[in-house]
């Protein structure tokens, strides 16, 4: 068992969030999360009607009776909705923990969530974010490195590096990700310093992840080749997996195209679309670890898996440095 300020903070059995994945990031997906002894998190921006909004929470809190997130989306949309019109409904719910990602941090939002006694997590990308949210008050940041599937940010710094800076910067705790796609990324960054991981790509292949099964099977022929950066051009860099749609992404990109003859390939309801059909999978965001998914699996099955391979990665390196180890503990200690 891993016991970390992530754990004791949101009261989960494991320091694992599930990626918050657009069209994705639904009802069953995250109470599957949350259900399995991690952090589940629904994407808000998925719902546009408040009263449907409403409806998941509730049925989420039918599927469990663990801890869960909402995310609220801070990134520039099409058809933006004010996130206080969410935050009313996530209130009312009684929900309590938050996640937000954008390209800013959440100041306009901190006061409302801190008076309803709801935690924060700023999902951000790099040291200069992280301490802006721990200066406006997050309970946790995440970041995510350049090996990420979705957004990846325009800093393109790896997790490895990434990671023990912004541990070494804030005072928070810090939840890392980006290509951690088994129980060794897991129990690495947690060496690294981090004290939670987030992962998004080995859950795709989740049987409670609304992707249709035969895009989750080519998923699982993928290797670490099998992506490619698109939007960079329109400053909204991803990662996503690479099949027939990104490589017309990126190639309109390449000719310059404009955000307007983008959209045809881009748009939400093209992309949500594609998850359910037995086609390409459309821009699906997808990190550098694809390559680690093995199996379609139940999600607790994934996570339990992730947990038992970290405790392995764990025991190895003490048996490693048994002597290093010893020599570090203080004299009340046992052993």
């Amino acid at each position: 068992m891993f016991k970390t300020r992530i754990t004791e903070l949101f009261g989960i059995d494991y320091p694992i969030v599930g990626g918050t994945m657009m069209h994705l990031a639904l009802v069953e997906y995250t109470a599957a999360v949350s259900n399995a002894g991690g952090l589940g998190v629904l994407a808000s921006a998925n719902y546009k009607d408040m009263g449907e909004f409403q409806d998941a929470l509730k049925r989420i809190q039918d599927l469990t009776d663990r801890p869960f997130a909402v995310n609220l989306n801070l990134f520039p949309a099409l058809n933006q909705i004010d996130n206080n019109l969410y935050l009313d409904v996530i209130i009312e719910q009684g929900v309590k923990i938050v996640e937000t990602s954008g390209h800013r941090a959440p100041e306009d939002l901190i006061d409302r969530m801190k008076q309803a006694g709801i935690k924060l997590i700023h999902k951000c990308v790099g040291v200069r974010y992280a301490k802006k949210a721990e200066r406006i008050g997050a309970d946790a940041v995440t970041v995510v490195g350049y090996e990420n599937g979705g957004a990846t940010g325009n800093l393109d710094i790896t997790t490895l590096c990434l990671v023990p800076r912004v541990v070494d910067a804030v005072g928070l705790p810090v939840i890392g990700g980006g290509g951690v796609s088994d129980g060794r990324g897991m129990a690495a960054l947690l060496a690294l310093g981090a004290e939670g991981v987030i992962m998004g790509t080995l859950l795709l292949t989740a049987e409670e992840t609304p992707l249709h099964p035969e895009i989750k099977k080519r998923l699982l022929e993928c290797s670490e080749l099998d992506t490619r950066l698109v939007l960079r051009s329109i400053g909204n860099t991803h990662r996503v997996l690479d099949n027939e749609t990104s490589r017309q992404v990126a190639d309109l990109e390449q000719q310059g195209a404009t955000l307007e003859e983008l959209l045809p390939l881009i748009s939400g309801m093209v992309v949500k679309e594609k998850f359910a059909a037995a086609s390409d999978g459309g821009l699906l965001a997808c990190g550098q670890g694809v390559g680690l998914a093995r199996e379609i699996m139940p999600m607790k099955a994934i996570i339990e898996q992730v947990v038992e391979q970290a405790q392995e990665a764990a025991a190895r390196l003490n048996h490693l440095m048994p002597l290093a180890r010893t020599r570090h503990l203080p004299s009340s200690c046992p052993g």
